[in-house]
């Protein structure tokens, strides 16, 4: 847990943000950031001058800096959101903690688990907030799926089975399983409140040599549940579908419909026997119900969320500890697929601060 900002908290002032890397993600930062009244964007940053001159286009009233330590030099800055490529997250995440910065790093945290308890042990240290970018921890239609879950409205959860697929965007730098795998991992942590013990995982690299595209993943976790997350970059058409299968309701829960949720009341029950050896199953086929679901950008309320742990020095809901899990998923995968598809055990961590 970090030390509340004194500046922002005390004076009520807005928590001045720095976005530093403006490809795909780091403008919708920006946007949102100018948007909420608790927060600000001071400063972007990035070393590409036509992605500065974009964004100064739109949003004049935001400095520019082709250099980090200016930004990070600078005491207008409360915070950093690194919005840059895997590889870079730890450097730049580690530098802005020893400049007395709070810290927003889009998933996935490291690109090593090690990395990322490096990042949560020097958070502690500096006593300042650092939070992992995981988006849908934030998606209404996924904290409904999750209060189901927990209400016990479906029973015992026996599996979950997703598929994050779509044509693009090919990442040059880390695998389907690194862009597109935190996503669903991190929903499955949030979800089950629990970690997989058991990883195995196919790939193949159709595109680029040695860059994994596609990946069928197969999770187990203590509580007997599993689970199965395709993933893709090569589809006929985007589809971000998720089913939750319980012994009591099963939910499917697709982002990309308008009916974001639907409940319905079906299953298999097995009849007590009347006699030695008869075995019978009854089948429910009951209502499909699909419940409103607010709508919020899940940008908004995550950003919101890291602008509440600065100034009360609180966990967000997609907190360190669980930026680390998520990685230690992905690393598992890894593994799997270095060996051929083989069972990877995942032992129980070190817990890093949550």
């Amino acid at each position: 847990m970090a030390t509340p900002e004194k500046g922002a908290g005390a004076t009520g002032r807005p928590l001045r943000v720095a976005v530093v890397g403006l490809g795909y993600w780091g403008p919708n930062i920006v946007r949102v950031l100018h948007e909420l009244p608790a927060t600000e964007p001071v400063f972007a940053c990035d070393i590409r001058p036509d992605a500065l001159s974009a964004l100064s286009a739109r949003w004049p009233g935001v400095r520019l800096s082709a250099s980090y330590d200016v930004v990070l030099e600078n005491e207008d800055v409360d915070a950093v959101a690194i919005c840059t490529p895997v590889s870079t997250h730890h450097e730049l995440a580690a530098a802005a903690l020893e400049a007395g910065k709070h810290v927003f790093v889009e998933k996935p945290l490291a690109a090593s688990s090690a990395e990322a308890v490096e990042l949560v042990k020097l958070a502690e240290t500096k006593r300042r907030t650092l939070m992992p970018g995981h988006t849908f921890l934030y998606s209404p239609p996924v904290l409904f799926t999750r209060d189901l879950i927990k209400s016990g409205e479906l029973g015992s959860i026996y599996f979950v089975s997703t598929s994050r697929v779509n044509l693009g965007l090919h990442q040059p730098d880390v695998s389907v399983v690194w862009d597109l795998g935190p996503h669903d991992f991190s929903i499955l942590r949030h979800w089950l409140d629990e970690m997989p013990i058991r990883v195995s995982a196919i790939s193949r690299c159709c595109v680029m040599q040695d860059v994994p595209d596609v990946a069928f993943i197969d999770l187990e976790f203590p509580s007997g549940t599993i689970a199965h997350v395709e993933l893709s970059w090569l589809a006929p058409s985007k589809l971000r579908r998720t089913a939750v299968v319980g012994s009591q309701k099963m939910v499917v829960y697709d982002d990309t419909s308008s009916e974001p949720i639907r409940i319905f009341d079906s299953g298999a029950d097995v009849r007590d026997p009347k006699t030695f050896g008869e075995f019978r199953l009854t089948y429910r086929a009951g209502d499909i119900v699909s419940p409103r679901v607010e709508v919020t950008e899940p940008l908004q309320l995550e950003l919101e969320d890291f602008c509440r742990a600065v100034r009360t020095g609180e966990d967000p809901r997609s907190s360190p500890g669980l930026g680390v899990d998520v990685v230690r998923i992905v690393e598992a995968v890894d593994r799997s697929l270095e060996e051929g598809g083989a069972p990877i055990e995942i032992e129980a961590p070190v817990r890093a601060p949550a």
